[in-house]
């Protein structure tokens, strides 16, 4: 008698049930939502609780406490919803599912608090997820043919994790009663998919001084795959126990898991959603501040943190990236910025990085000591329930086309950080061990921050005596700034004021020196959060409504973009791919030779880290992050200069400020006295001068030498020609060297120049020349005349002498 009261009791229970979703009389949700998932092509539909204590209360409270026989009658009552709305496609399907949603009050649980009170009942897990199985598929229907006898034989397959109460029995068949063997026909046979993943109770909800427990859940069908290790998800499912069988005796002791028909992630969203008022705010935003709006934006940047200019525009930089170019051939052009913070303890280095944490789309936070180089890659571990070998994703690999940000970068090994090179030029992570030969993409940017190696940065040393890294990693970072905590009264005054309006600061409608409530974090035991959908639903606010808490009494004409307006301003820079003008592709080329040349000029000049040719693709990048901000279609030559500032303060400026003045009087020292010796040797050098000249008087007196005889030496060319009128005498050679007039100067230049062009050569004799500049000349040069421009001429690098023999250069 028991089976037809059951069979009544579930047939009542679907007509409810069936009674609930066919609400066109009412307002005709579920009926919407029923056709949206057969055109949408799904099988599960979300029904949320408090639609359905509205309507019938009495079945609601039957389905939170007596959970399989109810969820079978209402995944009937679906599937004939469904045969109603579409017979062809209620018949394509072999089962249809029910999720739910919305507040489940005392069956809201976490994994410490999930008794066996709540078994067979709908509860709602909150908790992070630590591991996921891998996918298999696990059998439902199998369908066999007997060649002997022509039959085909079907048989179906339930166990303890499906809705009906009775498991069928394992035991797959291989032969038919009369001991006929049976093929499978296996493409007639049905799967489903089947992954179990553990769920791990909130480290924050778990009591003090104890450790977290977890609960195993098993997802079928659509739900595989729905989540990954790190998520914090809502679970709601049905909670059950299995036997336990220790040599084929059931034990008191049980297993349970928890049957999920519905999960729900609690993360922050990677894409913001935009409303239609969002976009057309957003154009006119960057319209009205055409001119300044890089500077509106970076301002805006972590307000909370004073100072850092240029480091809140590199970060910006980097939140919108540059534009990644995959060539022909296969090789691919990085877009991400990657930006290295060294500096002395408490520059807020680390509050950057929050920041960075809050804003940017995807990010995901590691530091130096608590990673190691296969957490950050990838890693090949071996799965627990099949003992086949799998990968892991590291932190890298998770945060593809996101932010890693890593903290204490100095305080992790070199083994570990030689694993990251790779990821940070080529962008993907290559694996070749235990016999897994892979290659997982991350295309990720990378914000690190480090003290230098002697904790504080010392000014006697170099940078790269500071930092400590090699410069195959270093290149690798577009930008490396120093952060110094120098002592200026007017700045820590600045400071001082800037931190203790924060600390003074107070959330809205909290009062001041109020006590806080007994049991103030009081717990969400619902799905959704009302509060939340409201602030979707509220306005976007471009601005921030100011406080002279928060900003400043002085900042009053500065306005602060609001945090929900940059997260969504950037997105939508992102989507831009500005292309490089001619302008500025020969600005940023210029930029490039002018900085190495920089390089060797000013070799004293220490800088932070290599310029090398990924330096000229930091610039392309920087410009083309700029012109996004700018919303602009085109890299301008603006932008390109915008980049170049930032590269120059990277490279040199903290530099060339941080030297003491113990360093500066030493130099001032130095540069004296090389000044002095300098002119000891210019008055040594006209002494010897004099001398040789007199010597060379007294040799020659009494011999006439033919001014022509161009087989004399050096020496003696000049006393020949001092002999004749036009030359002046020896004690005025000086001054004629030390002032050789510029109109002369000029004339001989030209005069040269004519030889070299008359002659067709690149050199030229000092005997030909002197004939030939001298011939037909009113106001001939006399051969000290010629020495003076020609030493000149070599000093400015136009000519060379080597053996009386002038070459052009």
């Amino acid at each position: 008698m028991a089976a037809p009261v059951d069979d009544a009791e579930l047939r009542e229970a679907q007509r409810d049930y069936l009674d609930f979703l066919d609400d066109e009389e009412d307002q005709g949700i579920y009926q919407s939502k029923v056709r949206t998932m057969i055109s949408d092509n799904q099988y599960r539909l979300i029904v949320n609780f408090n639609d359905l204590r509205r309507k019938n209360e009495k079945r609601a409270s039957r389905l939170l406490n007596n959970a399989f026989e109810e969820m079978v009658a209402f995944q009937r009552a679906l599937k004939d919803m469904v045969a109603s709305v579409d017979a062809t496609y209620s018949k394509q399907q072999e089962e249809f599912y029910v999720g739910f949603e919305g507040s489940f009050g005392s069956k809201h649980v976490t994994p410490r608090t999930l008794t066996s009170q709540f078994l067979s009942c709908i509860v709602c897990v909150e908790g992070i997820v630590t591991k996921c199985s891998l996918v298999r598929p696990k059998i439902v229907r199998s369908v066999h043919y007997c060649p002997a006898t022509k039959k085909t034989i079907e048989r179906r397959y339930t166990d303890m994790t499906s809705l009906e109460a009775f498991p069928s029995s394992a035991v797959y068949p291989t032969k038919d009663e009369e001991n006929n063997p049976l093929e499978t026909e296996y493409g007639l046979s049905t799967y489903k998919d089947h992954q179990t993943i553990a769920i791990q109770e909130m480290p924050e909800k778990a009591p003090a001084g104890q450790l977290p427990r977890s609960v195993d859940v098993i997802l079928d069908d659509d739900l595989v795959d729905s989540v990954k290790p790190g998520d914090r998800v809502q679970v709601i499912g049905t909670f059950r126990c299995l036997p336990g069988k220790k040599g084929g005796y059931t034990s008191g002791t049980f297993r349970t898991i928890l049957i999920a028909c519905h999960v729900k992630q609690m993360n922050k969203e990677a894409q913001p959603t935009f409303l239609a008022s969002d976009v057309p705010k957003i154009k006119r935003f960057s319209k009205s501040h055409s001119k300044d709006i890089f500077n509106q934006l970076a301002r805006s940047l972590a307000p909370s943190i004073h100072g850092h200019e240029f480091i809140k525009k590199a970060i910006l930089c980097m939140l919108l990236g540059g534009v990644e170019k995959v060539l022909e051939n296969g090789s691919r052009l990085r877009g991400d910025i990657n930006i290295l913070l060294i500096g002395d303890p408490s520059v807020a280095k680390s509050q950057l990085l929050r920041y960075v944490l809050c804003t940017a789309p995807r990010a995901i936070p590691t530091t130096g000591r608590g990673s190691s180089g296969v957490g950050l890659t990838a890693a090949v571990t071996t799965d627990q329930e099949t003992g086949e070998r799998c990968l892991e994703a590291g932190a890298m690999v998770l945060a593809d086309r996101g932010v890693v940000c890593i903290d204490e970068f100095d305080k992790m090994s070199d083994i570990d950080r030689t694993a990251i090179h790779e990821v940070m030029e080529q962008g993907h992570v290559t694996i070749t061990k235990a016999g897994i030969q892979a290659q997982l993409n991350a295309r990720c940017s990378v914000l690190a921050a480090a003290n230098p190696v002697y904790g504080r940065y010392d000014q006697y040393k170099t940078p790269m005596e500071n930092i400590g890294l090699q410069d195959s990693l270093l290149s690798r970072f577009d930008l490396l700034f120093i952060v110094l905590d120098q002592m200026d009264p007017e700045q820590d005054r600045e400071i001082s004021d800037h931190v203790l309006r924060m600390h003074r600061y107070r959330a809205a409608g909290e009062q001041d020196g109020d006590v806080m409530p007994l049991g103030s974090s009081v717990e969400r035991l619902a799905t959704e959060d009302p509060s939340l959908a409201e602030e979707e639903q509220q306005e976007l606010q471009v601005y921030e409504k100011h406080d002279d808490l928060l900003h400043g009494p002085r900042r009053r004409k500065e306005k602060i973009v609001s945090v929900e307006f940059m997260r969504k301003y950037i997105n939508f820079a992102k989507m831009l791919k500005p292309v490089l003008t001619e302008e500025a592709a020969a600005f940023i080329a210029q930029s490039y030779s002018e900085l190495r040349s920089q390089e060797q000029v000013n070799s004293e000049v220490a800088r932070t880290c290599p310029i090398t040719a990924r330096t000229l693709e930091t610039l392309i990048r920087l410009s083309t992050a700029h012109a996004k901000a700018r919303m602009c279609k085109t890299i301008d030559e603006v932008d390109a200069r915008a980049a170049l500032d930032l590269v120059q303060f990277a490279y040199f400026k903290k530099v060339l400020e941080k030297e003491k003045k113990r360093k500066k009087q030493a130099r001032d020292d130095a540069d004296q006295e090389t000044d002095d010796e300098a002119e000891q040797e210019a008055e040594q050098r006209q002494k010897k001068r004099r001398k040789t000249r007199s010597g060379d008087q007294t040799a020659t007196e009494g011999e006439s030498h033919d001014p022509y005889d161009f087989s004399d030496t050096e020496e003696e060319t000049p006393e020949v020609q001092a002999r004749t009128p036009k030359s002046p005498d020896p004690s005025q050679t000086g001054e004629t060297k030390a002032k050789l007039a510029e109109s002369r100067l000029k004339e001989f230049k030209a005069a040269l120049l004519d030889v070299f062009r008359s002659t067709h050569a690149q050199s030229v004799g000092l005997t030909t020349l002197m004939k030939t500049i001298n011939q037909d000349r009113p106001q001939p040069f006399s051969t000290s005349e010629v020495k003076v421009a020609l030493e000149q001429m070599q000093d400015d690098n136009q000519i060379m002498m080597s053996d009386d023999i002038i070459f052009l250069i």
